[in-house]
């Protein structure tokens, strides 16, 4: 079964990204019935810590030596949350945007999958290179400020060009961002900015 990964980071039940990716997905189930829908909430789904056994056999892998068995453990956890990515055809990742950048949560998911091994190599001559396949991917940013109009008061939107790089560096080129904003200030702004992003979402849904 084919299978669209569904990376929800905000806490809150009831935000705009959540929002924005429930109509998002309900018109892709439309579309595509026979999809699994694997949704990882990383506000409740456990991260480990990156750190002690995980982090040694980081560079034990770097450095071309054996892991210790405690290392090789803790390494697996990783591997398995990359697996579950990478099995992917499709992935969807909706966020907030707090103080211009993305959630602790997301910057911490995304440092425990970009490993060496796992999610890129380094070639002496040739750089680094991605070890991921390419796969359409939605990224729905939802912001206070209004960064689509670009009445956005002087404040800079690092979350978009951060999350473009970071899944760029592992193999995912292919990438949509749809941000959604103002969500904060006047309703009615706020309105209109939430409903032409879902009527935007809901298109793109239905050829993604």
């Amino acid at each position: 079964m084919p299978k669209l990964f569904h990376l929800r980071c905000s806490p809150r039940a009831a935000s705009q990204s959540s929002a924005g990716a429930a109509a998002f997905l309900a018109r892709f189930g439309e579309t595509r019935p026979g999809w699994d829908i694997d949704v990882m909430d990383i506000w409740r789904e456990a991260l480990p810590e990156f750190e002690g056994d995980a982090l040694e056999a980081k560079y034990a892998r770097q450095g071309g030596r054996p892991s210790s068995s405690a290392e090789r453990e803790a390494f697996a956890v990783l591997e398995r949350m990359v697996l579950r990515f990478a099995r992917a055809e499709r992935v969807l990742i909706s966020t907030p945007m707090w103080n211009f950048g993305i959630p602790y949560k997301l910057k911490h998911w995304f440092d425990l999958i970009i490993q060496p091994g796992l999610t890129f190599r380094f070639d002496p001559d040739q750089g680094y290179i991605p070890l991921l396949k390419d796969r359409p991917t939605m990224v729905i940013v939802a912001s206070g400020s209004d960064f689509v109009t670009g009445m956005n008061r002087g404040r800079i939107d690092m979350a978009t060009p951060y999350l473009r790089e970071a899944l760029r560096f592992i193999g995912i080129s292919d990438v949509r961002f749809v941000p959604i904003g103002p969500t904060a200030g006047a309703g009615e702004p706020a309105r209109f900015a939430r409903e032409a992003a879902h009527r935007h979402l809901i298109a793109m849904a239905a050829g993604f």
